[in-house]
């Protein structure tokens, strides 16, 4: 690199220092200012030009409380969680099977696979509604459990199998000539070497059924209700509760801010290493 050159960046790079918290204050934005609602009294919430400075209530969390909040909360954790593990236990088996299939018909099978996930939620909402009626499914929590891990199934291979790709095959065939069976090779040897990939699915899947409100809309009323919707019932023909949305809104993006940047070095590297073969 030239000394021109050089000195051209240098002189561009305090810029370049100041984009990136620029950035991120206006990615975050909408989250602070949901979150300083949610601490507004009800008169301030709507005022304009909006109050800075106020004295902070926890009156909308109170109400959320007494609403029946808690509940909702504690559903989606369950559902996310359940449809989480029960999708990786049924996908990485089969993502690990495709990968080692050597016959005709892999990348057919592979493209049928992640046709499934590219289908829109609503192409399925009448079949899995009639369905789930008829089998006493709607307003519980299995049915939730069961369309998100329908859902997550395609995710899981998807993207575990080009990490089971790069594992070489000759360390299980070593393995397997030193007298390791099939099921010891998978879990001491691929499984490990996969750990990061398994932990970037998990993180997405987990994302994908804790969001989700479309089916929990459709598909719940009471009893396995979430909390995406029950934030939106807070939104009634007598008004908007403005308070209760944002304690609400607050609650249901906190885990997941929380979450990611706790594991946001085995997602960055999960989704990097995936993208790599060989």
């Amino acid at each position: 690199m030239s000394n021109g050159r050089l000195s051209s960046l240098r002189r561009r790079w305090p810029l370049a220092r100041w984009a990136v918290p620029v950035v991120l204050f206006a990615m975050l934005l909408p989250f602070l200012w949901l979150l300083q609602m949610s601490f507004k009294p009800t008169p301030l919430i709507l005022e304009f030009p909006p109050r800075v400075f106020f004295v902070p209530t926890l009156e909308h969390y109170v109400g959320l409380w007494q609403a029946g909040f808690p509940e909702s909360f504690v559903n989606s954790l369950v559902t996310s969680i359940v449809s989480t593990l029960l999708a990786l236990v049924f996908g990485i088996p089969a993502a690990y099977a495709l990968s080692r299939w050597t016959g005709r018909g892999r990348f057919g099978l592979g493209l049928g696979i992640l046709l499934t996930r590219m289908a829109p939620p609503i192409a399925f909402t009448i079949p899995f509604f009639l369905a789930y009626r008829y089998l006493g499914l709607l307003d519980t929590r299995t049915g939730l459990i069961l369309i998100y891990m329908t859902f997550n199934l395609p995710l899981v291979i998807w993207m575990m199998q080009p990490f089971f790709d790069a594992v070489p095959a000759s360390l299980e065939e070593a393995a397997l000539m030193d007298g390791a069976g099939y099921a010891t090779v998978f879990m001491e040897i691929v499984m490990p070497m996969a750990a990061a990939g398994i932990a970037a699915t998990a993180i997405l899947c987990f994302l994908y059924a804790w969001n989700d409100f479309f089916f929990a809309l459709i598909l719940t009323r009471t009893d396995a209700r979430t909390a995406p919707v029950a934030v939106v019932n807070f939104m009634n023909y007598e008004g908007w509760e403005w308070g209760k949305i944002a304690a609400g809104g607050s609650l249901v993006m906190a885990p997941v801010l929380v979450f990611s940047m706790l594991v946001r070095r085995y997602l960055v590297s999960g989704l990097t290493a995936g993208a790599v073969k060989g």
